[in-house]
């Protein structure tokens, strides 16, 4: 087992020039996708409480890769070796997911957007943690430039909401899922044993939901499903396929080819596509200083994917 084992990591840490594209190729679409769950999913927890609709929707995931790995790929269902790596992952995710919602009710989205710039950084603290994966100085100092941007877009280039931003209950609740979610992508290289990537994805969609149920099951029994609008259930399905099955491919696929740091700095572009999808949708476009903020993030991020691993 751990000739097998090292053998996968071997295999995993080395990746074609080719490879690297795609998998940065893949982040871009990442973030993109990550952004567009912000608008629906707000728009649907107006009829459903936010920790039920995860539950929603990741009920719909583990259902549509169940079909997808049993059914069209006829995958043999058996219970995967080592599931502690599978439960470890849920709990990860499941956390990140109910803190941040947690979070929500005690500050502001703003706030929270501040800490999420955090996560790159800190992955890459875990990362040589676990795996002993160094960053380079220069990937870091892109990092940081990428960070500075993301920031000054989050506060939408307003220097006093900046400078008054107070950290408190919402902001360490929420920071507790970013070290999460930091800790997640590491270990989705670190835990991969060769199983077909639909395999991993639904064994770990499995044990987030299971770990969500905990908190969302009182709400589920309590809503009137009957009374949801049309759209609670397309932003379900859409949340469910897209931002939650696509995205963990995508970041499944990276996080095999590029280092943690490398793949979590993609979360810096989440705020800049909001503020452009809003903008499409007829929500207001952002002025001159966000997109300035913008660019620098792009920049740094440009950088980051030129330099080195």
């Amino acid at each position: 087992m751990t000739n097998e084992r090292t053998s996968a990591n071997r295999h995993n840490v080395h990746a074609t020039g080719r490879q690297k594209l795609l998998a940065h190729l893949a982040m871009l679409l990442f973030a993109m996708l990550i952004a567009s769950s912000f608008s629906i999913g707000g728009l649907a927890t107006r009829s459903m409480p936010p920790i039920a609709l995860q539950a929603v929707r990741y009920a719909a995931t583990v259902a549509v890769i169940s079909v997808l790995c049993f059914g069209v790929f006829r995958h043999r269902f058996r219970a995967p070796s080592e599931p502690a790596r599978f439960l470890v992952l849920g709990l990860l995710m499941a956390v990140y997911m109910v803190t941040m919602f947690i979070a929500l009710q005690f500050t502001a989205p703003v706030a929270t957007g501040a800490v999420f710039t955090l996560m790159p950084l800190a992955s890459a603290v875990f990362a040589w943690m676990l795996m002993r994966q160094r960053t380079r100085p220069d990937v870091l100092l892109s990092l940081l430039l990428a960070a500075v941007g993301a920031i000054w877009v989050i506060f939408r280039g307003d220097l006093a909401a900046l400078l008054a931003f107070d950290v408190g209950r919402g902001e360490l609740i929420y920071f507790v899922g970013v070290l999460c979610h930091a800790a997640y992508v590491p270990l989705l290289r670190r835990f991969n044993r060769g199983e077909p990537a639909i395999v991993f994805v639904f064994w770990a969609t499995v044990c987030t939901l299971f770990f969500i149920l905990i908190p969302a099951t009182p709400q589920l029994l309590s809503i009137d499903y009957a009374a949801l609008p049309g759209f609670v259930w397309f932003a379900a399905i859409y949340l469910a396929v897209v931002t939650t099955g696509i995205t963990f491919f995508l970041l499944q696929f990276a996080s095999m080819r590029l280092p943690a740091p490398k793949v979590l700095g993609y979360g810096y572009l989440t705020p800049t596509f909001i503020i452009i999808l809003e903008g499409l949708i007829g929500h207001g476009w952002a002025s001159a200083p966000v997109f300035a903020g913008a660019l620098v993030t792009a920049g740094g991020l440009l950088l980051m994917a030129r330099l080195p691993d």
